[in-house]
């Protein structure tokens, strides 16, 4: 089952999905989440599949993210056209997070936004020395979505917020550490691991990629070597004191995490912190996906989203022009707005919450 940028096929026992657009860093497109859902979809109920390997082309990235451009245009006319996107998008992350056998995600190199979703959610979570991990959706006008707000909240104290409101970019160490991954395979090792997956009578995939796993390299960069100070300033309960917090510290980090912070959209940074508080109280990826749906649907209606895509992806000049462009002059009421419901167009994911079948057009409407 191959289409022109997904490549699916039966290997023995194994199911294995690589996204074959290496030339964009396999970012996402609906034909490229249909192609996903479709394969997933005709092995769910397939007794002769027992694990399915989500892997990317190319060695720069598993994917960067999703369909960046279509984001921009939507919000410059068609809001539908996004919203679709994204319907489509969930399901299939929900569908990953509750797919019958074991999926395998390998996050070798760039994994951003979309590529999470796709491999976030995943049964086991593969990071190399190549990976780099990031929601950066703060830096473009937006939230994190695919369900990315659940992983943010979950991870050990403060290190997900500060991921989420300075669009930080992690490596494999860090992955493990804040729950994005399980287990760290070199680069080197992967086709090894392929072919373990593959094997007939292989172990369950967990034991599987266990056996070649070993211990990320260490850098004085990774988040966890500078988990005090995270912890400190990021538990504040408004963007303001976690600002004044960072301004406070004397680490050098720190003011280079309160740069970033400011870079990002005003709008944007505070309805993420209080997206993922939220999440900490979700029990599932759908009650995730929904809060994403409905956040990304109202930034649709903003300045801050068209603006943020033609300054990092469009024209790439990196100078967005945000409006409002102060922390201060973004006012509660303002984002609780974003929180509002969707009424008949919130994002229904059909029961079973990600079960396997058939996508078509305007799933999840």
């Amino acid at each position: 089952m191959d289409n022109t940028h997904v490549l699916a096929r039966r290997e023995g026992r194994l199911g294995h999905i690589t996204l074959n657009r290496p030339k964009a860093l396999n970012a996402l497109n609906t034909e490229m989440v249909r192609g996903v859902y479709a394969a997933l979809t005709e092995w769910a109920d397939d007794p002769g599949v027992d694990a399915v390997l989500l892997d990317g082309a190319g060695e720069r990235g598993f994917c960067a993210g999703g369909d960046i451009r279509l984001m921009h245009d939507s919000a410059r006319g068609d809001h539908g056209l996004a919203q679709q996107f994204w319907r489509e998008e969930y399901a299939l992350d929900a569908l990953i997070a509750n797919y019958p056998v074991p999926v395998v995600g390998i996050m070798d190199g760039i994994t951003m936004g979309g590529g999470i979703g796709l491999t976030g959610h995943a049964a086991v979570r593969v990071v190399t020395e190549r990976s780099v991990l990031a929601m950066p959706e703060v830096d473009i006008g937006l939230a994190p979505d695919v369900g990315g707000s659940l992983l943010l909240a979950r991870a050990p104290g403060e290190l997900g917020t500060h991921m989420a409101l300075t669009a930080a970019r992690i490596g494999a160490r860090d992955a493990l550490a804040t729950g994005f991954a399980d287990h760290f395979v070199p680069a080197a090792r992967l086709q090894e691991l392929a072919e373990a997956l593959r094997a007939p009578g292989a172990d369950k995939p967990d034991h599987v990629v266990a056996a070649l796993a070993g211990q990320p390299p260490e850098s004085p960069d990774d988040l966890v070597a500078h988990r005090a100070w995270i912890d400190a300033c990021y538990g504040a309960d408004t963007v303001e004191e976690i600002l004044a917090r960072l301004r406070e510290r004397p680490e050098p980090a720190a003011a280079a995490a309160a740069e970033a912070l400011l870079a990002g959209s005003p709008t944007s940074v505070k309805v993420t912190l209080r997206a993922l508080r939220n999440a900490r109280a979700m029990a599932t990826v759908e009650e995730c996906l929904v809060q994403d749906y409905r956040l990304c649907s109202h930034f649709l209606d903003s300045h801050d989203l068209p603006e943020g895509v033609r300054a990092m992806v469009i024209d790439k000049d990196r100078s967005p022009r945000w409006s409002p462009d102060r922390l201060e002059a973004v006012t509660d009421a303002a984002v609780e707005a974003y929180f509002t419901t969707l009424g008949a167009d919130e994002l229904r994911l059909h029961p079973p919450l990600g079960g396997a079948g058939p996508l078509p057009p305007g799933a999840g409407s």
